[in-house]
């Protein structure tokens, strides 16, 4: 408990004055040295403006005796030829109808250069509500105005950095596409009795994807073809994938046979990337005959998903390659052959998993193989580019769910086109 009668500390009462003699010094400014040297500038006018009063502060500021302005000059003097512009015909009549205005910036015509300044002018009524003067508080907003300034400065340093971003994000999207480009054919060539289409979807143009397929021929009567994914993206991606479109030719053209070609792919993947940055990949090879009205088709597949076939009387099946390893993680690895024939109307589709990995609906559920086969028995056997078609339009709803690249090859023997037959008009 504080108890009143207690003696004060000796050091408490020497607090006790200097604070007097503070609060005292204090009171003793008189209320015209405080209008005079106030850390703003204060001014009074008529009604038409011209300078009644004006302080101290605010004549050292314009460089400026009393008697050049009191009584001799309007306040819109004071400001520079835009702020003169803007107090004619905003400034003045905004006071004139709300009887205050506040914080608007302007510049005033200080001493050898332009001043920011904010002005607030408020208008003093006397008992029967008529004006008399307006007063006028100018503060000095140099070091605003320098703050702003850097703002701004910063703002458009920011904003031209991201316009060079942009650019250069441009770039390199430009030159990635030409680079994913040289990792595919051009385009597809045309086979003497069968059709062939192609799709291919990149997930981000900022990567470089590891899809690829292509189509080329072996010799005068047989086709080879092959469509695989190379683990990962970006550069070290689409050098394997490089890598493994030119072995796969060249050895399709030493020993066609869709095992033997896979197995030499098997072989170079493994020996090349050895050292702990391991490379590997998943495709389908194989080997086109076209006899007569029909294509006799022989592949092999590692680690693939099953290539899909569209049967002219609308069913749809997979050619199952079950057991074929991925291609060069062990130094001899497994592959899986099959066989079937094209026949008038039939559509063999190859596809990465982009496609049937893709999350749909609210759960984001896998798209998967069954649905896959589901929508191609759905389609009208019209043919590869059909089906491509089709597909194309079914990515393209997947939207963000659609995560990886996706490449499609179709291959099928065109349907046999009935005979159409007429009937002989009668002339009359």
């Amino acid at each position: 408990m504080c108890l009143t009668d207690q003696a004060s500390e000796p050091g408490e009462e020497r607090d006790v004055d200097a604070t007097d003699a503070a609060f005292t010094s204090l009171l003793e400014d008189s209320a015209e040295e405080l209008y005079e040297h106030a850390p703003c500038g204060y001014l009074s006018t008529l009604m038409d403006g011209t300078i009644a009063k004006i302080n101290t502060t605010l004549l050292d500021w314009l460089g400026l005796d009393r008697a050049q302005v009191v009584g001799r000059m309007p306040f819109s003097d004071l400001l520079t030829v835009g702020g003169k512009l803007y107090h004619e015909t905003h400034f003045a009549p905004l006071l004139q109808m709300k009887g205050e205005v506040s914080g608007i910036a302007l510049d005033i015509k200080a001493a050898g250069q332009r001043m920011p300044v904010l002005v607030t002018s408020k208008v003093k009524v006397s008992g029967d509500g008529e004006p008399l003067l307006i007063r006028t508080t100018i503060f000095d907003a140099r070091d605003r105005r320098a703050y702003e300034a850097e703002l701004l400065r910063g703002r458009q340093a920011a904003e031209e950095a991201r316009r060079q971003a942009e650019a250069d994000r441009g770039r390199l999207q430009e030159a990635l596409a030409v680079l994913q480009q040289s990792l595919l054919p051009a385009e597809l060539p045309t086979i003497p009795g069968l059709e062939a289409g192609s799709y291919y979807h990149t997930a981000s143009p900022d990567l470089l994807g590891g899809d690829f397929y292509d189509l080329f021929p072996l010799d005068a009567d047989r086709w080879a073809f092959f469509l695989g994914d190379v683990c990962g993206k970006g550069p070290k991606a689409a050098a394997v994938t490089s890598l493994t479109r030119y072995t796969l030719r060249a050895a399709a053209l030493h020993n066609p046979d869709p095992v033997t070609v896979l197995t030499t792919l098997n072989t170079v993947l493994h020996e090349r990337y050895t050292s702990g940055d391991t490379r590997y990949c998943t495709a389908i090879f194989g080997v086109l005959e076209p006899v007569e009205d029909q294509v006799a088709v022989h592949l092999a597949s590692g680690g693939h998903p099953s290539a899909l076939i569209q049967r002219a009387d609308g069913v749809a099946e997979y050619l199952l390659t079950p057991g074929g390893m991925l291609i060069g993680i062990l130094p001899q690895a497994q592959f899986t052959d099959a066989r079937t024939q094209l026949l008038p109307g039939d559509t063999l589709l190859l596809y990465t998993d982009g496609l049937t990995e893709a999350r749909i609906g609210p759960q984001r559920e896998l798209y998967g193989d069954d649905a896959l086969r589901a929508f191609t028995a759905a389609q009208p056997p019209a043919g590869p580019q059909a089906l491509i078609t089709a597909l194309t339009e079914l990515i393209a709803g997947f939207g963000g769910g659609l995560d990886d690249d996706t490449a499609l090859l179709a291959l099928g023997v065109p349907a046999t086109l009935p005979v159409a037959v007429t009937t002989p008009v009668r002339e009359t």
